[in-house]
């Protein structure tokens, strides 16, 4: 940029320095009238000179619900007498699931003696297993012998899986039931069980496998 004054690189780097030269930088580029391409240019290469980087961006942690809302929640549940809602909300709970994988488990995806799951093409395109306790093995296999024609593990009563929005409108029914005050949603629960393994101890690696 011929006939612009350059200006003497700083070398001081406290905030209050850093704010004046920044300042200068400014009234610079009006007085020259610079091009957009111009500008970029030199923003580059202030950045490069005062050692500038962009914040991280901070993750939003999830607001869980507190053990008691949790329990009063699946109290609810099960006085309602639904049993298919029973144990879809809890496997929901139990393996950490997404809501879109959830409703596509189909019934071969299920292998009950070696307490798994199969996800088909998870979150980015990625196959796995999820695992579920002793607990629950019997419960999911009574499901199954009662459903013997589901193609899919949870199916509505027109014999289609449910949909991710049917899940939500489900849980929501719950929560309001139950009177409790926290907002909750599907993935609410895949929070509230990886910060539970967290709690117990257990590294990042086990939870991956779990």
């Amino acid at each position: 940029m011929e006939g612009m004054k350059r200006p003497t690189a700083p070398t001081f780097t406290s905030a209050s320095h850093k704010a004046k030269l920044v300042g200068a930088f400014a009234r610079l580029v009006r007085q020259n009238r610079l091009s957009y391409e111009q500008f970029n240019l030199i923003c580059r290469e202030v950045r490069k000179q005062m050692e500038l980087r962009r914040p991280k961006r901070s993750r939003r942690l999830p607001k869980l619900l507190p053990d008691a809302s949790l329990k009063v929640f699946y109290e609810t549940v099960d006085k309602a007498g639904n049993l298919e809602h029973q144990i879809m909300l809890r496997l929901l709970f139990y393996t950490a699931v997404r809501v879109s994988e959830l409703t596509s488990m189909a019934v071969d995806d299920v292998d009950i003696e070696a307490r798994k799951i199969f996800i088909d093409a998870g979150k980015g395109d990625r196959d796995r297993y999820i695992l579920f306790p002793d607990s629950f093995a019997l419960i999911l296999q009574s499901h199954l012998a009662a459903h013997p024609d589901n193609r899919y593990l949870f199916e509505s009563r027109h014999r289609k899986r449910y949909s991710a929005r049917r899940i939500q409108q489900i849980v929501k029914y719950y929560a309001e039931k139950s009177g409790i005050t926290e907002k909750v949603h599907p993935h609410l629960f895949r929070h509230q069980m990886l910060t539970w393994l967290t709690a117990q101890g257990l590294p990042d690696s086990a939870i991956q496998l779990i």
